[in-house]
């Protein structure tokens, strides 16, 4: 069971799973050619992968969106990261997903309107994974130029071969982890949901 593995180990069948999404391999490449600072691919479509492989499903299927954040605090208007998400469109125009483009520097502006707590600043886009509403979640990938994958995972990859979702309450609200907690079991009822903690 690969979930039972070493990290070392567990970083190559993370690849090997990874790939065999078409999808998620493109948008990895042509994000690498934007030149974004900070940049990872990440979310949905990195575990989701990883979930449709384990239970052999479709590598790519139920991934709503494919997720890039990146982080430029030097300049924080929307004008800048508008120009950034045209950009994207363009890049990745003629793939049949949609490629989700955030400046991760920015969120703090909007997240309270949004989700109903606020957000404090990110100091990069790794804080921003940190603070995804599942631990199982806070995976980012990019592509080096040398080729190799950098794989961002504070809290290891077990669960996420595991099939387990793990709550993180140290950002989002309970509502959005059992929001988002009852749509993929709804699509990968193979998943064990461990509860919100409740408070002492």
């Amino acid at each position: 069971m690969i979930g039972r593995l070493p990290l070392d180990e567990q970083l190559p069948a993370l690849r090997a799973a990874l790939q065999t999404n078409e999808l998620l391999t493109e948008v990895l490449a042509r994000t690498a050619g934007l030149g974004l600072p900070g940049w990872y691919l990440t979310a949905g479509c990195v575990f989701q992968t990883v979930w449709n492989v384990v239970t052999g499903r479709p590598p790519g299927g139920g991934i709503k969106d494919y997720d890039v954040f990146y982080f430029d605090d030097t300049d924080l208007s929307w004008a800048a990261e508008d120009e950034v998400i045209a950009a994207g469109r363009t890049v990745f125009a003629d793939l049949p997903v949609e490629v989700e483009i955030r400046n991760e520097a920015r969120v703090h502006l909007w997240y309270e309107e949004k989700f109903g707590v606020p957000c404090p600043a990110y100091g990069s886009s790794e804080a921003a994974i940190d603070s995804f509403a599942a631990t199982t979640c806070c995976v980012g990938l990019r592509a080096e130029p040398d080729g190799r994958w950098r794989v961002y995972a504070p809290y290891g990859l077990s669960d996420v071969f595991n099939l387990v979702l793990r709550p993180n309450p140290v950002q989002a609200p309970r509502s959005v982890y059992e929001t988002k907690a009852a749509r993929w079991r709804a699509r990968w009822p193979e998943l064990t949901v461990l509860p919100w903690p409740e408070p002492d």
